[in-house]
């Protein structure tokens, strides 16, 4: 008899990590390539997203399970909550648990790295916060800006500019301009897997009163949107190898400019919301390869 999965297991969407690993990586590659590097930034910043991003998923399960998004004409996986292996009360014992994970780590993470003064201790911190607010209100509450087309900013925020560009600061103690640009780059990306989300889903939603960007233009125009988004990102990875370049290494990402252009020819063809469901998980994965074959080309570079 098949063995049955942990409903948390489930609840967790552990698939989902890898993303979070790809933006701490991201950034520690960064802050090597730059000449800097702290063992204990490293674990607790990849302790903090993990927390982070299972927070995050706990709460889209509780939100849209409450507000009737997750409902049988939804496309993919089964929700936890949905399928009703854990109870509402469960699950907001879950947000509780992995929201005061996230805070732990994250200040643990701020008091280890020495030399950071008060000023912008207090501001990271707030940033936690935030991070942690943001996590919960995408779809929790009657407010949940993920049901005003505003997850995509999120998104683009705390995935990239935070989890990479904060993680390289808090290896450097400072910032460095050209940094922001690979960042940006992985905060697109990050977007265009919320996007493929959106467009698979874009029916539902839209019965639901969840208004997310697909929504508001419609699957032609979110599909030349999900082009923009990858087609920058991209060319910020270009331009900051270009102005940075000191090994041929750096340019391995350009491997997977193929893999994206297919990408991009399934998403502008395809003629069904369920064929966004497998493509969703290749632009996860492929992000994902792409963020750590760069970071590695910037750590071999300096090696």
């Amino acid at each position: 008899m098949k063995k049955r999965k942990n409903p948390w297991l489930i609840a967790f969407r552990l698939r989902t990590l890898p993303l979070a690993f790809a933006a701490i990586f991201l950034g520690t590659a960064l802050a090597i390539f730059n000449g800097y590097f702290n063992v204990w930034v490293f674990l607790l910043a990849l302790l903090t997203a993990f927390a982070l991003q299972i927070l995050s998923n706990l709460a889209n399960d509780y939100g849209d399970s409450q507000k009737g998004t997750d409902n049988a004409q939804r496309i993919g996986p089964a929700r936890a909550m949905q399928s009703g292996i854990l109870t509402a009360r469960q699950m907001m014992d879950g947000i509780i648990a992995f929201g005061a994970i996230a805070l732990l780590s994250g200040s643990t993470l701020l008091f280890v790295v020495s030399g950071l003064n008060l000023p912008i201790m207090l501001i990271f911190l707030l940033i936690g916060f935030a991070s942690i607010y943001a996590s919960i209100k995408y779809t929790v509450g009657d407010d949940a800006y993920g049901y005003s087309g505003f997850g995509d900013i999120f998104v683009f925020i705390f995935f990239g500019i935070v989890a990479v560009g904060g993680t390289a600061f808090l290896h450097q103690h400072q910032t460095i301009a050209s940094s922001l640009l690979p960042a940006a780059a992985f905060g697109l990306l990050s977007v265009g897997v919320l996007n493929v989300n959106n467009m698979r889903d874009l029916l539902n939603d839209k019965a639901s009163n969840k208004i997310t960007i697909p929504v508001r233009l419609g699957i032609r125009n979110a599909r030349i949107y999900h082009s923009i988004l990858i087609v920058v990102a991209l060319l910020f990875l270009i331009i900051y190898t270009q102005v940075t370049f000191q090994y041929c290494t750096q340019w391995l990402f350009l491997l997977s400019l193929p893999l994206f252009g297919f990408h991009l020819y399934k998403i502008l063809t395809i003629k069904t919301y369920n064929e966004f469901d497998p493509l969703l998980k290749q632009l996860a994965i492929l992000s994902t390869v792409t963020a750590v074959v760069f970071g590695l080309g910037l750590i071999i570079a300096v090696l």
